[in-house]
């Protein structure tokens, strides 16, 4: 399994949109699959934020990773941000995710940012394992939800 760069596979942008939209359009109700696609075609920058890294085995995509400036209304002060962690259930537990998150934290890392943030609706466990600490507790849109945060360097404390 190779972790690249979306911009350098942007024919996966609509597969990735679909994804991302079936697996949280009851979380974000005012997105649409439009939206998506849109925000993955905009992402063809490397070292840089916004960024997208996918999980290829092969030609095979099996998932994706974004870091990108901010991601929940509730929390716009915050940034940048760890978002649209995905991987195809059938890769599930077999440490595809992992990786995508350590990767998206080396680039944020590589661009000097002290503290990556993300929110979640039931995944804490798997982030906590990885580093990550519970900020908050949040909503979005009716649903509960978990604001977490990683330090990548020495800096002010996240608040």
């Amino acid at each position: 399994m190779q972790i690249e760069y979306l911009a350098d596979h942007l024919h996966f942008a609509p597969a990735l949109a679909r994804w991302h939209y079936d697996e949280w359009r009851e979380l974000l109700p005012r997105w649409s699959y439009e939206e998506a696609l849109t925000d993955l075609q905009s992402h063809t920058g490397r070292a840089c934020i916004p960024t997208t890294f996918v999980a290829l085995a092969g030609s095979q995509l099996l998932g994706s990773a974004s870091l990108i400036v901010d991601d929940l209304d509730i929390a716009r002060q915050l940034t940048p941000w760890l978002a649209s962690v995905f991987v195809i259930p059938e890769q599930r537990g077999k440490g595809v995710g992992k990786k995508l998150v350590e990767r998206v934290a080396a680039e944020a890392k590589q661009l000097n940012v002290a503290t990556l943030y993300l929110f979640t609706g039931g995944q804490e466990s798997f982030y906590r394992k990885l580093g990550w600490t519970v900020l908050q507790p949040g909503d979005c849109y009716g649903h509960a939800i978990t604001i977490m945060c990683r330090r990548l360097a020495a800096g002010p404390e996240p608040h």
